[in-house]
């Protein structure tokens, strides 16, 4: 494994996260992934040189649950010290995991914040997270109760870094402009969708990340399993996908992660791919890896410990310019050369 700063933090971590999303997640009555094989890809991650582990208090059914499942797995494994792990959790969401969420059991407002944090870090077994994101903006609490809050957290060493989620780049702008005018914690992480195939334009976003100095961590790193190569287009332009895949589980998969330029990046990503013997999910990865504006650490939900090997591959790749520029075009960069 190799390891990279965070940002501008004075934290370093391995160049994957590890998210946890699927742990006790059910779908359509399925769990994603239960706790004994929750615990097997912990224990993968560690062996591998992981040491970046991601997660948020409504991940599992009930909400909660991958977060006591990370602390059980950090208990029993009396060779894992806990200070050689960057735990990073998050708060928005209705939480469920007391019951039906009641009225402020939602949002960003000290009330809320202050009760999940204890919460989190009670089911996580620890006296601290590393990194704490805002999961969503809150338009109902003005954003200066938000950081206050936030920053009592830093204060008291509860969380060590604040991170901030999808939103749009004016109240990143917006957020780190309060912290900054008022003497509060600023964000130093963000986690926004962004994938080689992505259509969405982020480019102001990453661009107030680039100029911050800001770290991005992007969820979906592989667009939902597009970019593994699994997915067929069929010639009604439908997608045809293996048994058990996410395209086969949710409705939204062809509309967020299959329009036309994802077909043409894909396609560039798997030239790629032939060219040095790789995967097309490890060269997604290292694409993402290889930004050079801002730190990227891509976060990776592998199923299996076989695919998180897959995916921990990704780090011994190496891009030429014109194949990372090849992709870059499949993706219709705008006028200053990226989306």
């Amino acid at each position: 494994m190799e390891y990279t700063r965070l940002g501008n933090t004075g934290t370093t971590v391995s160049k994957l996260c590890f998210g946890t999303w699927r742990f006790g997640k059910e779908s359509d009555g399925t769990v994603e992934t239960d706790r004994e094989e929750a615990h097997d890809l912990l224990d993968a991650c560690w062996d591998h040189g992981i040491n970046f582990i991601d997660t948020a208090n409504v991940y599992g059914d009930p909400n909660g649950k991958s977060e006591r499942w990370i602390g059980e797995w950090l208990a029993d494994r009396e060779d894992v010290d806990r200070e050689d792990l960057v735990l990073a959790s998050k708060v928005y969401f209705p939480f469920d995991g007391r019951g039906e969420p009641g009225p402020n059991d939602s949002g960003l407002g000290r009330k809320h914040i202050r009760a999940q944090i204890e919460g989190t870090l009670e089911r996580l077994d620890t006296d601290y997270l590393d990194l704490y994101y805002i999961h969503r903006w809150d338009e109902e609490t003005p954003i200066e109760e938000t950081m206050r809050t936030l920053t009592e957290l830093v204060r008291e060493g509860k969380v060590h870094y604040l991170g901030a989620s999808s939103m749009a780049a004016w109240k990143l702008t917006k957020a780190l402009w309060k912290s900054d005018a008022e003497g509060l914690e600023r964000f130093d992480v963000t986690q926004p969708m962004f994938n080689a195939a992505d259509t969405d334009d982020v480019s102001d976003y990453l661009d107030v990340c680039a100029d911050q100095d800001i770290a991005v961590c992007p969820y979906s790193p592989l667009a939902g399993g597009f970019l593994t190569g699994k997915y067929e287009r069929a010639d009604d332009g439908t997608v045809i996908a293996p048994d058990g895949a996410r395209g086969s589980l949710t409705d939204l998969f062809e509309d967020r992660y299959t329009s036309d330029t994802a077909w043409e990046v894909l396609e560039a990503v798997e030239g790629v791919a032939d060219e040095i013997d790789a995967t097309p999910a490890q060269v997604s990865l290292r694409w993402l890896m290889e930004q050079d504006r801002f730190t990227c650490v891509p976060i990776v939900g592998a199923r299996t410990p076989a695919q998180l090997e897959e995916n921990i591959g990704a780090v011994e790749l190496e891009l030429s310019d014109e194949q990372f520029e090849r992709i870059d075009a499949a993706r219709g960069p705008d006028d200053d050369g990226y989306r």
